[in-house]
């Protein structure tokens, strides 16, 4: 994901390599660059600036180790902002009662599968998943989580045929799940469009009636630099709790998680690698 990034990072360290000491110039100089490699990236201006001017601070006048070089010392500390910024532990799914799952984002960023996929994870934790159908736009949609489903050998909510209200739908899935027993349930809604404030309403409305302990943005790692507007706008809807960053396995920059991460201040639960529903990572 972020190899193309850390190329062009590389480059501006190995500048600072070999430098018997850290000056304002020589730091000014690599962060500018590093400043470009981080918008080429796909990260948000502000995200990236606010990032190069820690660096810089901490940086600059910093005492040097006798163990490493003053071009080591900036790598490191760097390193040590982007973990901090990214968090260094997984944060864990929060499957406590009443174990549901709101998955949101915008149209094409994968959600169905990403759903399917959590669900065969959810299994090989050995937990009971459930599925239910709530994207009521998207032709096909609701076939595409039964097959899936049933390929998992999950059992899966699908609206009664016509239905065109969202809301009506998650209060009769609401039903079949009080029917279904105990287990983990997973809600696949409708993706929005272009951040539509009549869509996040009824997304609100759908949030009302499920409840969940969990809602997770699902976002392509291609948003770019559209990020931050989908994570505000999403956060601001429906209080999101989590990240998935889905579509890794392609040319994405990686920049939207920077972005997504920092403005939310929720940790990437997972991570879409692939197509298949095995392919996904905590």
């Amino acid at each position: 994901m972020f190899s193309a990034l850390s190329e062009k990072l590389e480059s501006a360290f190995k500048k600072l390599r070999g430098q018997a000491r850290i000056s304002e110039s020589n730091v000014s100089d690599a962060m500018q660059e590093i400043r470009m490699a981080l918008l080429e990236a796909d990260v948000d201006f502000k995200v990236a600036k606010d990032l190069v001017e820690t660096v810089s601070k901490q940086s600059i006048g910093a005492e040097v180790l006798r163990t490493v070089s003053p071009g080591q010392q900036i790598v490191k500390i760097f390193h040590d902002e982007l973990v901090k910024l990214l968090g260094s532990d997984a944060s864990a799914l929060n499957v406590e009662p009443p174990q549901r799952i709101l998955m949101t984002g915008l149209n094409g960023a994968g959600k169905t599968t990403t759903s399917a996929k959590l669900a065969n994870w959810l299994k090989k934790q050995g937990r009971r998943p459930l599925l239910l159908a709530l994207d009521l736009y998207r032709p096909a949609a609701i076939k595409q989580l039964q097959v899936l489903g049933q390929q998992l050998n999950v059992p899966v909510f699908a609206p009664a045929e016509g239905e065109t209200d969202p809301v009506k739908a998650a209060k009769a899935a609401m039903v079949w799940l009080k029917e279904q027993g105990s287990g983990v349930a997973i809600f696949d809604t409708a993706g929005r469009q272009d951040l539509d404030e009549d869509l996040l309403a009824e997304l609100k409305r759908v949030r009302a009636v499920v409840e969940p302990n969990e809602v997770l943005l699902v976002a392509d790692a291609a948003t770019g630099q559209q990020a931050v507007s989908v994570a505000q706008k999403f956060n601001a809807a429906v209080g999101i709790t989590g990240l998935i960053m889905t579509k890794l396995d392609g040319d994405a920059r990686g920049g939207a998680l920077l972005s997504m991460r920092q403005v939310t201040g929720c940790a990437v639960k997972f991570l879409g690698v692939g197509e298949k529903v095995e392919q996904l990572e905590v």
